[in-house]
């Protein structure tokens, strides 16, 4: 299967949604509180996305916080799950923030999922957190 990696556009929002409501793992207890404005805002003022597309369709998208050197989201289609596609766009994340200036990037997850492991895998530190979530940083090696 062939992908394709663009940044993301306000008409992805839908289809983001939508990905970011369809995962098995780190789901949403109040759907209601992630909303399209906070979408938009990581666009072009907070922050950027990415998306990837197969066949024309997004599958998975990232969205990186300038602000705060975070990453917001990171969701894959659970039937695209284990293609790099994950990998690829927090690469993608990751580097811009680090070319704007950032030295070390952090996100948080929920603790004892694959999204965790995931995240240790490529080389993040994982740090305590609260029973439920863990805290992971990267930092730009010079």
């Amino acid at each position: 299967m062939s992908y394709r990696f663009r940044r993301a556009v306000a008409a992805d929002i839908p289809a983001m949604s939508r990905i970011r409501l369809s995962v098995a793992e780190n789901v949403l207890s109040d759907p209601t509180r992630i909303t399209d404005a906070m979408y938009e805002e990581f666009l072009d003022r907070s922050g950027r996305g990415w998306v990837a597309e197969s066949g024309g369709e997004i599958v998975a998208f990232c969205y990186a916080n300038s602000t705060n050197a975070s990453i917001w989201a990171l969701f894959v289609r659970p039937d695209h799950e284990g293609q790099g596609l994950g990998k690829a766009l927090l690469g993608q994340a990751v580097d811009w923030l680090f070319s704007i200036g950032h030295s070390r990037v952090e996100l948080s997850t929920a603790a004892n999922t694959r999204a965790d492991r995931f995240y240790a895998a490529q080389g993040w530190v994982r740090q305590a957190g609260s029973a439920s979530d863990v805290a992971y940083s990267l930092t730009r090696v010079e």
